[in-house]
């Protein structure tokens, strides 16, 4: 289920909680709505407020930092593509070879992570994997001549070897770190305090105006949430310019 849907059914669920509310306020007895009773209920609802407040941080947290180890992963990974080329690059012309297939590995990151149709990301690519494996096969079969080649070579495979590993642990990290079932705590926590307002509140338009605005800011909040904890598509994807930049230093 896309983003946009979750999030218009959030605003959907806490404006009726807050219409609810307004509905219980005329159907309920007098005995139901006296002061104490009120003050009561204002209390019960301060309390899930903090409470909401609490776990909503926490999940713009958690969102906001994948979404930030995420970009930072991918810059990171872009340079030493672009690190593993400018060596191969001062090797020599018996590097050619391996130069060509990280070239052609360069080119199929970019459509797995940025796919040129616009579908869904796909990382964990064996094809992509097997490039890179011969790419190091490649450099392993490099026979030095002298003690800067050696020195480059060696080199190369430090790097080659840090590629594959950070390669894996990027797929490793696509998964979801915010939890269906806190989002789903959260918005029945919001809805109930709606519930809350809508009792303590007259019934008039300006109130179920306010309630609609307060329900898109919150769906607003859960669309940022979601979309920063997949950080490789949808609204918020993080810029394909470092896997770029180093693929065009490539084909000097």
């Amino acid at each position: 289920m896309s983003s946009i849907i979750i999030s218009i059914l959030v605003v959907v669920c806490i404006f009726a909680g807050g219409l609810i509310g307004l509905s219980l306020n005329r159907v309920l007895r007098p005995s139901h709505l006296t002061k104490e009773t009120q003050e009561v209920v204002r209390l019960g609802i301060g309390m899930i407020s903090v409470l909401s407040s609490l776990v909503l941080g926490l999940l713009i947290a958690t969102a906001k930092n994948s979404y930030d180890t995420t970009a930072s992963a991918v810059r990171t990974y872009a340079a030493e593509l672009a690190l593993l080329n400018e060596t191969l690059r001062d090797y020599g012309g018996d590097a050619a070879k391996s130069r060509d297939f990280l070239r052609e590995y360069t080119e199929r990151l970019r459509d797995d992570i940025w796919p040129p149709d616009g579908a869904a990301p796909h990382l964990n690519d064996d094809a992509a994997s097997a490039l890179m494996e011969r790419v190091r096969e490649q450099v392993r079969a490099l026979r030095p001549v002298d003690d800067g080649q050696k020195w480059l070579r060696d080199q190369a495979l430090t790097i080659n070897e840090n590629l594959l590993r950070d390669r894996w642990l990027m797929i490793g990290d696509q998964g979801r770190n915010v939890s269906p079932i806190m989002l789903g705590v959260l918005v029945s926590w919001v809805t109930l305090i709606f519930v809350g307002f809508g009792i303590n509140a007259p019934r008039n338009a300006m109130v179920a105006a306010s309630f609609l605005i307060c329900a898109v800011v919150i769906g607003g909040a859960i669309f940022l949430i979601l979309e920063m904890d997949r950080p490789v598509q949808g609204v918020l994807q993080i810029s394909s310019w470092p896997i770029r930049n180093a693929l065009a230093q490539m084909n000097w």
